[in-house]
């Protein structure tokens, strides 16, 4: 198992599947949490997780940005995202900028957020979730989601590139098929071909422990197909 102990991650999407597994699993390795979300979610995640701190916020929102400035952390882990699908002839603008906002404005946001104070302690690690059809560069049916995943991809390594010199490290997830999620399963998906959510989660945690001499920037999980 990983150890984290010592360390403060805020992590946002507090609440989803995805997030439900990670905050599990940083808890299990002595990590400290700031919870970051909303609504009902945040809710069900304040009453299963321990949390040093738990902010309501909406990430797509600029003003996140000075309320995220406020706490100090060693990694923001982010897994706020939405998914949905259209044919290429029949999407619209709104669904494009609903797709980016969900996907890319939250993250830069979040990471506007976080980031000066990585700089100033000179550490940090930066890691988000993009998609398996970015990693592809191609979403048959998807490709406005492609499109926003590969922004966050694009993002992140431009991230690292530009301040690991200063101590601050990035790294892509790309989930190379459909998470395990109740959605997922209400949506007909054989569970046997979908990532374990909490699988992924160890990988994450993984990622967070290397150094800077070995640190992880590209991690693709796969399901066992």
């Amino acid at each position: 198992m990983a150890n984290l102990s010592g360390t403060t991650i805020m992590l946002t999407g507090a609440g989803g599947a995805l997030a439900t597994a990670v905050a599990q699993e940083l808890v299990d390795a002595g990590a400290e949490l700031i919870l970051v979300g909303r609504g009902e979610s945040l809710k069900r995640a304040e009453d299963r997780v321990p949390a040093t701190e738990v902010l309501e916020l909406d990430l797509s929102d600029e003003s996140s940005i000075e309320e995220l400035r406020k706490h100090k952390v060693d990694a923001l882990v982010h897994t706020v995202g939405s998914f949905s699908m259209q044919d290429a002839h029949k999407a619209t603008t709104d669904d494009l900028n609903a797709l980016m906002s969900a996907n890319m404005t939250t993250l830069f946001h979040a990471v506007q957020g976080v980031l000066p104070h990585m700089l100033k302690q000179k550490e940090g690690m930066i890691l988000g979730v993009s998609a398996g059809q970015a990693a592809r560069m191609s979403g048959k049916g998807a490709a406005l989601y492609t499109a926003s995943k590969a922004a966050v991809a694009a993002y992140l390594l431009s991230l690292n590139d530009e301040l690991q010199s200063k101590g601050v490290h990035a790294c892509v997830v790309y989930p190379m098929g459909a998470i395990d999620t109740p959605a997922n399963r209400e949506a007909g998906l054989d569970w046997d071909s979908t990532i374990d959510p909490r699988g992924m989660a160890q990988s994450i945690a993984h990622a967070l422990t290397r150094t800077a001499r070995a640190h992880i920037t590209e991690l693709k999980i796969y399901p066992d197909v």
